[in-house]
């Protein structure tokens, strides 16, 4: 059970040229558009708020901490999971399960990232320096969460919703509530599509002992667990856009979001796991740009400046 890799079954993977090649394809580096439009979402109203002007430089050391991070993250799952990816059919072609990119490697991409998100962090302010920390934790947690709690989407959830309140600090320098709401919703979102992405992995995870909400409670349950997360998330969002004083063109997106939601859940059944990947990669990245766009437009006709 893992939440990065669309592959349904066991094809064979080419073997990557190089390691920075098989680094990025063992990480999945364009994965990173889940999180970072909230991340910029957060850090543009961040900036309206302020003074109502773009601060790129600042904008691209977001970019460089939320890459950074993930990579991070991405690297240690891989790491840590990787023997139960081995007994998993879907997963057994990953990099390093194949050998294509070895441990050491893995550890040594893992640190880099880690340094580039700490070197973004500091250069952005004191507190996100100071902050960081608690910004990692959850990231390293999450693979072994799956072999204690029934719960592990949680924990993923948790560590997305770091990201716009990250994004909010660097800006600012300063806690924010309404960026809270933007993390919960985006950390329940997330938490909402894992639990659908997971319902895959159900027959491996009961064979091998791995731990999640399918395998303990089964695919309908999980489903209907999913269904809840993402209307707690609709009402998240609507409460950051009442916060925010948001105008016509957010509220435009969260109808757009909600359309997706509702078109995610007749996609996936009980007895029909055959378009989760649609559901999961396509619907799940469409909803994080088309808020992006929908919020930036917003800004933009209320004053932002560039």
């Amino acid at each position: 059970m893992t939440t990065t890799d669309g592959v349904a079954g066991p094809v064979p993977a080419p073997r990557p040229a190089g390691r920075v090649k098989g680094f990025l394809r063992l990480v999945m580096i364009e994965h990173s558009v889940f999180a970072l439009p909230f991340a910029y979402i957060a850090a543009l109203t961040a900036m309206f708020r302020e003074d109502g002007r773009v601060h790129w430089a600042e904008l691209l050391l977001v970019t460089v901490a939320m890459v950074g991070l993930r990579t991070f993250a991405m690297a240690c799952n891989r790491i840590i999971d990787r023997e139960i990816d081995a007994r998993n059919p879907r997963t057994a072609n990953r990099e390093i399960v194949t050998g294509a990119v070895s441990v050491r490697s893995a550890w040594t991409g893992a640190l880099v990232a880690l340094a580039v998100f700490l070197g973004a962090a500091a250069l952005l302010n004191p507190l996100c320096l100071a902050l960081a920390p608690v910004a990692v934790v959850p990231m390293v947690v999450y693979p072994y969460g799956k072999r204690f709690t029934n719960f592990p989407h949680a924990i993923l959830g948790l560590a997305q919703a770091m990201g716009p309140v990250g994004a909010w600090l660097a800006v600012t320098g300063a806690w924010s509530w309404d960026a809270v709401v933007l993390g919960l919703a985006v950390g329940v979102w997330i938490g909402g599509f894992d639990l659908i992405f997971a319902c895959q992995d159900v027959d491996a995870d009961r064979a091998h002992g791995v731990m999640s909400v399918p395998a303990r409670f089964g695919i309908p349950a999980a489903l209907y667990g999913a269904r809840a997360c993402h209307v707690v998330t609709t009402g998240l969002l609507v409460w950051y856009a009442l916060t925010t004083g948001a105008g016509v063109w957010f509220w435009i997106g969260l109808v757009v979001v909600v359309a997706a939601f509702l078109y995610e859940h007749a996609i996936v059944r009980p007895g029909d796991l055959s378009r989760l990947n649609r559901a999961f990669f396509t619907v799940n990245g469409f909803i994080g740009i088309a808020l992006f766009v929908c919020a930036l437009l917003d800004l933009v006709v209320r004053g932002l400046g560039v």
